[in-house]
């Protein structure tokens, strides 16, 4: 008797969204965990171990989120590259303006210091990793040996043992080896991007506990420091908006203006709708369908809007470098160990690369600033549940500024690339033409000719990919 497959049973009924319960969950969390540090702070003390816990579930996920979406990314690049000019000049700018976010994310944390007053105590989380690390050692050289493992095969161990310098060193060395093969390497990318897909799945159920570490981690911070905590913690939330607002308005308004002669101004206002549905969402890829649409309703051609946005989706995540940055430096001023310049830029090179891919899954953004931590300053992990408590406070404004960069690159790029009607773009934004929505305003999913946008591994793969073939025979 032959056996059949193992199937898994479809659900009857299509399970409906419920992030926005883990919003509030941990809204609640916070505020309960602020009261019980400031009301009982013996008690508050006691209950140090749940953030513990958070941050060894967040650590866990650290290298498997890296390596699927570095390697994907690659692939990404590939696939933008591939379609020609607009493809390369997009990909040089998304690197210059992501770099350029990190840097202002340092500037500011440099200046303002938000952590530098508060005495966080030393929970011992962070250095239980430390001594089985290899990217603890110290000086140069000792560095680079780090990152390289013994030999190839064995360093996928470095998946399982959480050395996230080595499984960045095995996820470049795999995406350029893939993306080589060409058509033989798809089925490779495929596979990938299933385990990512698992991978995302096993970090949302991760993240249904950022509650109760948010709360452990509160409670333990705010009873051991008093209201002082509960200050800083504003103080870096502000400190942060008001830079996102500043970036939008005064650096993209800046490029903008210097290279198209167009007003952000405008531009925010015509994108409107889709700035408010992503504030509602926290998530810019929520937007993504309409910004398509809309970028080429405004006189953008379709093959510039068809590479530049999803490909920066991915790769140009101006908020998200800049929560980054100025986290880390929360963090390790706030535990007071500094870090020194050489580990500051170490640490914005690898955000660099880590984060490229991992826009999807706000998760994905907790996991980065973890293995950046873990790579460099490995005692740091510990001021990770408390990030982890105003984490969703502070989503709005990345993916607010993610989407703001991603439109203001797709028309820099068609200017650059001369695929760009001037006058419609003059006019639409005027309020002239006017863009009527449709439909497929209303619809989730990409449905377009030329090209069209292709996610592998669907919602939960957060790199959007170009189907090329389609392209090309467009």
């Amino acid at each position: 008797m032959s056996s059949s497959p193992v199937r898994i049973v479809e659900p009857k009924k299509e399970k409906k969204d419920k992030s926005h319960w883990l919003y509030i969950s941990v809204i609640v969390a916070v505020l309960a965990g602020v009261i019980l540090g400031l009301v009982a702070p013996d008690v508050a003390v006691k209950f140090e171990l749940l953030g513990k816990l958070f941050v060894a579930l967040i650590k866990m996920m650290i290298a498997p989120v890296i390596f699927c979406t570095i390697v994907l990314g690659i692939g990404s690049v590939r696939a933008a590259a591939s379609v020609g000019r607009s493809g390369a000049i997009s990909l040089v700018y998304f690197i210059v303006m992501s770099t350029f976010a990190l840097a202002i994310g340092l500037v500011v944390g440099n200046i303002v210091k938000p952590g530098s007053s508060l005495a966080m105590p030393e929970a011992g989380a962070g250095m239980s990793f430390v001594d089985n690390n290899k990217e603890a050692a110290h000086g140069l050289s000792g560095f680079v040996m780090s990152v390289i493992p013994d030999t190839l095969f064995s360093s996928f161990s470095s998946l399982t043992s959480g050395s996230v310098l080595q499984a960045l060193f095995i996820a470049l060395l795999c995406g350029f080896a893939i993306q080589s093969m060409g058509k033989a390497g798809e089925p490779l990318l495929s596979a990938i991007a299933q385990v990512q897909k698992l991978v995302f799945k096993v970090l949302m159920m991760v993240l249904w506990t950022a509650p109760i570490g948010a709360f452990g981690a509160i409670s333990w911070v705010v009873g051991s420091t008093g209201f002082d905590a509960v200050k800083q913690l504003v103080l870096l939330m502000l400190c942060f908006y008001v830079t996102c607002v500043i970036f939008i308005f005064g650096v993209l308004g800046l490029v903008l203006y210097a290279f198209t002669r167009f007003n952000i101004f405008k531009l925010v206002r015509y994108l409107a709708r889709e700035y408010l549905l992503i504030f509602a969402t926290s998530s810019s890829e929520s937007a993504l369908p309409t910004l398509i649409r809309k970028m080429e309703h405004v006189g953008v051609d379709k093959s510039t809007v068809g590479i530049v946005v999803p490909t920066g989706y991915s790769f140009n995540l101006d908020g998200t470098a800049i929560y980054l940055t100025m986290a880390s430096i929360f963090i390790s001023d706030a535990m007071h160990k500094p870090l020194n310049l050489g580990e500051q830029i170490g640490l914005l090179v690898f955000m660099m690369i880590a984060s490229k891919g991992a826009a999807g899954v706000s998760g994905a953004g907790l996991a980065t600033l973890a293995g950046g931590l873990q790579a460099h300053r490995a005692e740091l992990l510990d001021g990770v549940g408390i990030i982890a408590g105003i984490d969703r406070f502070m989503s709005e404004a990345r993916a607010l500024t993610n989407f703001a960069g991603n439109s203001v690159a797709t028309l820099v790029v068609g200017v650059w690339t001369h695929t760009v009607d001037r006058n419609r773009v003059n006019a639409v934004l005027s309020g002239e033409i006017p863009y009527v929505e449709t439909p497929e305003d209303m619809e989730s999913d990409v449905n377009l000719r030329n090209p069209s946008v292709k996610n592998p591994a669907d919602k939960l793969q957060p790199t959007p990919q170009v189907d090329v073939d389609e392209y090309q025979r467009a």
